[in-house]
């Protein structure tokens, strides 16, 4: 059906198999499944296309890689989370790191143009001691990318994480202390630090975007194809054709009643107005670049930014006598002791935000 609507010409520059773990199909059905987006569709055969998937070392069969890679795939992100024992066996993802490497090793052999480490901070048990050793073992492994999420405990939402106690998580100093030490480590190292959650390595396409102002961010992470519409398949999945935003179904009974009854299976949309497409750039450029100019502004909406952002900027006052942000003439910029924060700073910007909701700087990392 979006197919049908969107039109078989236009070129697919990007394609992401997410939400966990695709691995768990069996090689036969991932390829049935590239076989009819390839039918559909127009694959870019640009040296710049990305064709990414995201990987459960845990779940890779003997010839897994070699099946992807020969499917046209060219980027691959492990979700690791930690190598520390004790902190596998707190949250049931227990993987060798000699498993980690072999897979690694694998995928360098076959020419997989980028690899991408996901680790996660915030964990039970893990210190920034601990944490120090993970990084020393992957950082050691090289990969082009890493990603550093912070845990979030929603036991209420999510049942597995009702075996872990509150009593074994770091607290937030700690959590801040860890992902403090991550940034230094991996600066030592020779990674660069993109923002929020991101590094790479400085050949990486990301860094390089982002020294040249090109640097995008959209519901995947960082992105250097900013320009490209994005299309969601599958439960819960968003997707921005233009100015317009939707999400698919959140359940899978759902999503599969509205495609049994010949419909798109969305649950919500909107399309942006000026304010939103002014706030949107804000909060891009501030997340991608650290720093919004306010003649750019002026020109690419056609309004007096300063004057309109007034309440916006004030907003940033208690930051800015922090020495997290600095506002002057120019535009806005996120301060080196800010950027653990820029995640806050956008939230003034942000007219959807519950008001009443005064998140703590700890919670926003």
């Amino acid at each position: 059906m979006k197919h049908a609507l969107l039109g078989g010409s236009r070129s697919v520059e990007q394609l992401h198999l997410g939400g966990g773990t695709p691995t768990f199909l069996s090689d036969d059905q991932l390829t049935d499944l590239m076989e009819f987006l390839r039918n559909l569709f127009t694959f870019s055969t640009a040296e710049t296309a990305d064709y990414s998937i995201e990987i459960d070392p845990r779940e890779l069969r003997p010839n897994t890689l070699k099946r992807l890679r020969e499917l046209g795939f060219n980027r691959l992100s492990y979700g690791v989370q930690d190598l520390d024992e004790r902190v596998q066996a707190a949250v049931n993802r227990v993987q060798p790191e000699s498993m980690i490497r072999a897979v690694m090793i694998e995928a360098r052999e076959l020419g997989f143009r980028s690899i991408n480490i996901d680790l996660i901070y915030g964990l039970p048990h893990q210190s920034v001691e601990s944490f120090d050793k993970t990084l020393d073992a992957i950082i050691d492994m090289r990969p082009d990318r890493l990603s550093i999420f912070n845990y979030a405990h929603l036991p209420q939402r999510f049942m597995p994480q009702r075996r872990i106690s509150e009593d074994d998580l770091p607290s937030a100093q700690e959590k801040l202390q860890i992902f403090g030490h991550a940034i230094s480590k991996l600066d030592d190292a020779g990674y660069h630090y993109v923002g929020m959650d991101h590094f790479a390595l400085p050949d990486d396409e990301l860094a390089i975007a982002q020294r040249d102002g090109k640097l995008h961010r959209n519901f995947q992470g960082y992105t250097t194809h900013g320009d490209c519409d994005l299309i969601g398949f599958g439960v819960s999945s968003i997707s921005q054709v233009g100015d317009l935003y939707s999400q698919n179904a959140v359940s899978l009974e759902d999503w599969q009643e509205a495609l049994e009854n010949g419909g798109l299976p969305l649950s919500k949309a909107c399309k942006t107005n000026a304010d939103d497409r002014l706030r949107r750039d804000i909060i891009m450029g501030l997340l991608c670049h650290l720093d919004i100019r306010f003649n750019e502004l002026d020109q690419q909406h056609n309004i007096d930014s300063r004057t309109y952002l007034r309440q916006d900027l004030a907003r940033l006052q208690p930051m800015c006598d922090d020495g997290l942000v600095n506002i002057d003439e120019h535009g806005v910029q996120i301060t080196d002791s800010g950027r653990l924060l820029v995640r806050h700073a956008c939230m003034a910007f942000d007219p959807y935000r519950q008001q009443d909701d005064q998140t703590r700087f700890s919670k926003a990392i």
